[in-house]
């Protein structure tokens, strides 16, 4: 007998706050979707719903940001960007960040961060796939990177409703 859900769910995953600009504007969400394509040119990826505001600042200004989420993230912060719309708060408004390459780089609980120029948009279904060169990345501190069992098993966070690793009735 198969059962889909259990083997998706070893599949390891980490957890990144994705940050873009739009008209002077920032934006950022939670994203388990990232990982890297190609050593030469280094390129990473990132699966956005298409619904989210981070989704359309990307989309305008071809750049995105991922700062790796330390394991130390309280649930309160992982809440503000994997809850939250940036349609009904200002999600930067208390955060520690920087304007790298034009775009934001959240600095709190974040252990590295990468900056990326989209070059290539896949369509899949309800995200698209961003493809980025990176362009500035560095180590912040250092730390343990939060995975996402970490983030279910230990902090007992849920998964939002817009997550590419979303299932209905799962979660």
């Amino acid at each position: 007998m198969t059962n889909i859900r259990a083997g998706l769910h070893k599949i390891s995953y980490g957890m990144y706050v994705v940050s873009s600009e739009k008209d002077g504007k920032y934006n950022g969400q939670v994203a388990n979707t990232v990982f890297q394509l190609t050593p030469k040119p280094v390129q990473i990826a990132t699966s956005i719903n298409k619904e989210n505001l981070t989704h359309e600042y990307i989309e305008s200004s071809g750049n995105f940001s991922i700062s790796v989420l330390s394991t130390d993230a309280p649930f309160k912060f992982i809440g503000l960007f994997g809850f939250r719309s940036g349609r009904d708060v200002n999600k930067f408004e208390n955060v520690n960040y920087e304007v790298i390459q034009g775009v934001p780089v959240v600095t709190d609980n974040s252990l590295a961060y990468l900056v990326a120029k989209v070059v290539k948009k896949v369509d899949v279904g309800s995200h698209t796939l961003f493809i980025g060169e990176v362009v500035d990345g560095n180590v912040l501190e250092e730390g343990e990177s939060m995975t996402y069992d970490y983030y279910h098993n230990v902090v007992k966070g849920k998964t939002p409703k817009n997550a590419a690793t979303y299932q209905e009735g799962f979660n």
